[in-house]
């Protein structure tokens, strides 16, 4: 008595729905797979399509071929069948990888013997013509944790990165939001989040890609009708997927839909997604409000302006990797009190005074920096800092830093500090509980007393006038 093909498939799904151990898989991978003919003893399978048969094939085949020789016997047949849309039939598939080209395929069937040595026999759940997916992951290998360098303004990032990179998908900090102004690191960050992941979990597919390149390869499968593979691609390939500066979205309302299922797709089966922006989740405009509230979801976390020491600490870092030791220790202090408001700027300005250096054969000097920062620094960038001011005041009355910075009581030590906060006041758009605690940790009551008190030396004293005097003109060099 000849079987009938639904009957077959059904009997099949019994046997592997007992087998497995989790009734979403169940659900998600073999109830969309609909049986279409059985002759003699092949049962042919159509399957949505080539991403989800690629899924199949590298992590259920041992289920279907144990069901279809439990169903049909040792010279049971499968035929996997995948159909895309006649209208798609010539047009690229767009994916985000260099490493694979885009195929498209008719309904194809391949015929697959439940006797024959799987290590023998050709897998068939692989389209011919299309080899197993390889994910280029775009990660920048010069972008790791080794040369990020860490402070104050990154602490909390860095650190959620590194936790996430230790166990993706697994913590609390899924998704994790890392937002700040252009030039901070952002890019760096999870470029080093990526690659630590794959140094701990090779297996594990990672993907960075911005949200313009997002955007676009949407677009185009749009266009292609091939929307359901890019979803599929996204939702069933990637294990940690980091998506750049995604306040490109804003008033994209495909693009937002397609985000927001495949968020949802991710995330609900344990993967990670590590998301950038300018802004914080609450700050962005022209997203939906779901998409906002599944930013929310995990950890957010902002990068800040580095602190001088910072910079200073970049700076040496670049020129070691580059294989660089003569730059005097005055000319880093210079760039890097001079050039405060963007990690991107300040390596700009050095690779340039570098470049300059060698060109015209000559020593690289405080003179050679103080040029450059004139010609390429906007003046937005070179805002005044607290740290800059007090590096003037302390080299005016020679004196270090920490001893300013110090509980200290002696006349010169007290001048400095006062003169450091009424300047830091007067030129700088920090409050007073900020320039407090950046002095020595004092309260806004210590920073109003002292500017009073050298406003008032100002106008009495010829020789504190004429001392301040130099100090602001050496500010404004």
């Amino acid at each position: 008595m000849q079987k009938d093909c639904n009957q077959v498939w059904q009997n099949c799904l019994d046997f592997i729905k007992d087998i497995l151990p989790d009734k979403h898989i169940f659900e998600t991978w073999f109830v969309p797979l609909k049986p279409l003919a059985l002759q003699d003893d092949t049962l042919t399978l159509k399957v949505p399509s080539m991403f989800f048969c690629e899924w199949l094939e590298a992590n259920y085949i041992n289920e279907l071929r144990a069901a279809i020789k439990k169903e049909l016997g040792e010279g049971g047949k499968l035929i996997y069948s995948t159909v895309i849309d006649s209208s798609a039939v010539g047009a690229d598939v767009k994916l985000p990888s260099n490493d694979r080209k885009a195929t498209q395929n008719k309904s194809t069937t391949i015929p697959m013997n439940m006797d024959t040595d799987v290590k023998g026999f050709p897998n068939p759940f692989v389209i011919p013509g299309l080899k197993k997916i390889k994910v280029n992951s775009q990660l920048d290998e010069n972008y790791s944790f080794d040369n990020f360098v860490e402070g104050a303004c990154n602490r909390l990032a860095r650190s959620a990165g590194y936790a996430v990179a230790q166990n993706p998908g697994k913590t609390a900090f899924n998704p994790l939001f890392i937002y700040g102004n252009v030039g901070l690191g952002k890019t760096h960050l999870v470029h080093a989040i990526g690659l630590e992941t794959k140094q701990r979990y090779p297996d594990k597919t990672v993907l960075y890609i911005s949200a313009e390149q997002f955007f676009q390869q949407y677009v185009d499968s749009v266009k292609n009708k091939t929307t359901n593979d890019f979803l599929q691609f996204y939702q069933m390939m990637i294990d940690v997927l980091i998506i750049d500066d995604i306040q490109f979205f804003a008033n994209k309302q495909g693009t937002q839909d397609v985000f927001f299922q495949i968020f949802n797709g991710l995330h609900s089966a344990g993967k990670q997604l590590i998301i950038t922006s300018d802004k914080s989740p609450a700050e962005l405009s022209g997203l939906e409000q779901r998409v906002i509230s599944r930013l929310k979801w995990g950890l957010s976390a902002d990068l800040q302006v580095p602190d001088a020491p910072t910079r200073i600490e970049i700076i040496r870092r670049k020129l070691l990797k580059d294989g660089i030791d003569n730059v005097p220790e005055d000319v880093i202090e210079y760039l890097a009190y001079n050039v405060s408001t963007s990690v991107r700027e300040l390596e700009g300005v050095l690779i340039s005074l570098l470049f300059q250096s060698s060109i015209n054969k000559s020593g690289i000097t405080i003179e050679l920096a103080k040029e450059l920062i004139d010609k390429f620094v906007k003046s937005s960038s070179r805002e005044m800092s607290i740290e800059y001011i007090q590096k003037v005041v302390c080299d005016y009355f020679s004196i270090p830093i920490s001893l300013m910075l110090s509980k200290t009581r002696k006349g010169n030590v007290v001048a400095a500090r006062h003169i450091s906060m009424y300047l830091s006041r007067k030129h700088t758009q920090s409050s007073l509980a900020t320039i407090g605690s950046k002095c020595g940790n004092k309260d806004h009551a210590t920073v109003l007393h002292a500017c009073k008190s050298v406003q008032n030396s100002y106008d009495t004293d010829k020789r504190f006038r004429a001392d301040l005097d130099e100090i602001e003109k050496l500010i404004n060099e």
